[in-house]
């Protein structure tokens, strides 16, 4: 069974990528710009029609008049967080955004509500682009409407298995439908200015539709009814911030490369997004039940000819793959955040393809559950989020004008001005798209996010406890001085260098005096200090490496067992220790589970024995 899963697994995924391998998966101007424009591009596709839903009931037929306005004001806003991002790119090129930027300027505790903020945006960003792609088939196909969860499922179980075959396979998938989805949205908006400025574009007619047309009772606009707009289009800035997230997924400079990327995502989400709101004013769309803006304006402009379908095909295809952006930035934000011991190891390794597979998957689960909750319904998610998204951006762009303010470099009182002028902005955002989505579900987002932050901390509590309570110094360690031990062979098996494994070297020492200790290489910088450390500490048990360059730990292991199995005379056997650590507080979310897994490879080995050292974690 264990071989035909691993045949699965490779069928599935491809032949594992080796560590060598980890440059040639980073991402270029050309096929970096899909991967993470996805998100921020198709936000367009339903950014327009939220702007609208949120002024028709106080404004009715009159919002259309509006919606240009409104666009170009979210517009002027995503100048600024261009700007702001690229300045986040700059001195923060670890990838960690806007967790990154208030950890070094607010602290822990603002850092750690920009990191659940993101985490809860990232998990919603994927949600709601399937629904958003479920929505774009459902107009083009509405026989389809009934298995919108049973779509979205599927939609979401093929972009999950695409990236977990690897960055670089992944970004040439997603990369062809992201450049025709943009280059249809440009024929489509030129096709529509030109028809609009030669008199040959009318208003949509919607006589057939009037008993369900909205009545608003607002003779126009409003500062709440512009301030509800606007919060609510800038669903339509969403992905903005993958960039900063991503930095080191690009190649070298990857900083220069980020900003590049970033500057032409910003240019072509500018003149689709504008180009639409102006197209959905001229021709005074409404939105409606079963069909979407954009399948609206395509049709006002081509008809139902073939660019119509093109246009619902690649668009939901972009929404599809928008979801694309959630599962590049998020991994690589728990793996910061497994480092700094804020979330369990395991988010910080790596798997067969070189990804961080553990928060993709992560992602999926989470994802999956949102969509069966609420029907892959479109408008029911985003009252959620929005919420998250805002509060990160404005947490990173007040995280920059307080550097702006501590190093008073060249330039920094326009950028100061610029970056808190934006946070201002993205504030307002919030707590307007909080207040106003506040009875449609949006208190949730103020529950989830404190309950993220309380778990992060937990953990990183636990972690803490735990290595102070397993670090090797003040460990009595002796060396293989004064003890008598039977000549049998006895392998200690050693990954990190702590109080547990200085005891079980210590039993492997009283056991044996033909001791040799094992670590199986799957992270080189690891083994380096892992040497360094054995050096210091003078332990005269030889360390035997052995290199794992796709980060296998059993295979490399049984091999290295059986060559030894095989060396043993007859009724001799091999005597293989391994470390478990114990305590009531620490719980096994933290830790992974190789120890148990390696005790059982090791069982089909009729001639080895396997004894648990238990390491007693007493809290300090």
């Amino acid at each position: 069974m264990v071989i035909n899963l691993k045949k699965l697994k490779t069928i599935l995924l491809g032949k594992a990528l080796a560590n060598d391998r980890l440059s040639h998966e980073k991402l270029s101007r050309t096929w970096g710009l899909p991967i993470v424009a996805s998100d921020a591009v198709s936000s367009v596709a339903y950014a327009v029609e939220e702007i609208l839903y949120a002024m028709l009931p106080m404004m009715g037929l009159l919002a259309v008049r509006y919606v240009g306005g409104v666009s170009l004001s979210i517009i002027f806003l995503l100048l600024i967080l261009v700007f702001s991002y690229s300045q986040t790119i700059t001195h923060y090129p670890k990838g960690g955004g806007a967790y990154d930027v208030s950890k070094e300027n607010f602290g822990r505790g603002i850092s750690l509500a920009a990191a659940a903020c993101l985490i809860v945006g990232y998990i919603l960003t994927a949600a709601v682009s399937i629904a958003s792609s479920t929505a774009a088939i459902v107009a083009a196909f509405p026989s389809l409407a009934e298995q919108r969860v049973l779509i979205s499922l599927v939609c979401l179980a093929l972009i999950t298995l695409i990236n977990l075959r690897g960055v670089s396979e992944s970004s040439k998938i997603f990369g062809v439908p992201t450049y025709l989805f943009i280059a249809s949205m440009a024929v489509l908006i030129v096709a529509g200015v030109l028809r609009s400025l030669s008199g040959s574009l009318a208003p949509i007619d919607y006589s057939a539709h009037r008993d369900i047309l909205p009545s608003g009772a607002a003779s126009g606009m409003t500062l709440m009814v512009f301030l509800r707009a606007f919060a609510s289009g800038c669903s339509g800035l969403t992905g903005v911030e993958a960039v900063s997230n991503t930095v080191p997924n690009f190649k070298d400079p990857p900083v220069k490369t980020a900003k590049h990327v970033l500057y032409m995502l910003g240019g072509i989400v500018i003149f689709i997004f504008g180009g639409t709101g102006f197209l959905a004013g001229q021709l005074q769309v409404i939105p409606l039940e079963k069909t979407t803006v954009i399948s609206q304006i395509a049709d006002a402009v081509f008809g139902k000819g073939i660019m119509f379908y093109v246009l619902q095909f690649t668009t939901a295809l972009i929404l599809l793959l928008a979801a694309n952006t959630a599962y590049s930035g998020m991994p690589v934000l728990m793996s910061i955040l497994s480092h700094d011991r804020f979330v369990p190891k395991q988010f910080s390794h790596r798997g067969a393809k070189l990804s961080f597979s553990n928060g993709i998957i992560l992602i999926s689960v989470v994802s999956a559950l949102l969509l069966v909750a609420f029907n892959a319904d479109t408008h029911a998610l985003i009252p959620f989020y929005a919420v998250g998204v805002l509060v990160s951006f404005t947490i990173s762009q007040a995280g920059m004008f307080v550097k702006w303010m501590k190093m008073k470099s060249a330039g920094w009182q326009y950028k100061s001005l610029i970056n808190g002028f934006g946070a201002l902005v993205t504030l307002v955002g919030s707590v307007v798209v909080f207040a106003m989505r506040l009875l449609e579900g949006a208190w949730v987002i103020a529950i989830i996010i404190p309950l993220v932050m309380w778990f992060m901390s937990f953990t990183h509590k636990n972690y803490h406890r735990f290595s102070q309570a397993i670090r090797a110094e003040g460990y009595d360690y002796r060396n293989q001085g004064a003890r008598e031990a039977v000549p049998a062979p006895c392998v200690v098996l050693v990954h990190y260098m702590n109080k547990g494994t200085l005891k079980a070297l210590d039993y492997a020492m009283d056991i044996s005096s033909e001791v040799c200790a094992v670590h199986i290489d799957t992270t080189p910088s690891h083994t380096a200090l892992l040497r360094e450390q054995w050096e210091a500490l003078g332990i005269a048990i030889p360390l035997t490496v052995i290199p794992a360059p796709y980060r296998d730990v059993l295979e490399p292991l049984a091999d290295y067992i059986s060559e030894r199995e095989a060396r043993l005379a007859p009724g001799e056997h091999l005597t293989v220790i391994l470390t478990k650590f114990m305590s009531d507080r620490y719980f096994r979310l933290f830790h992974n589970q190789t120890p148990l897994y390696i005790e059982r490879q090791l069982s089909r080995h009729k001639s080895v024995v396997t004894s648990v050292v238990p390491f007693i974690c007493d809290e300090e």
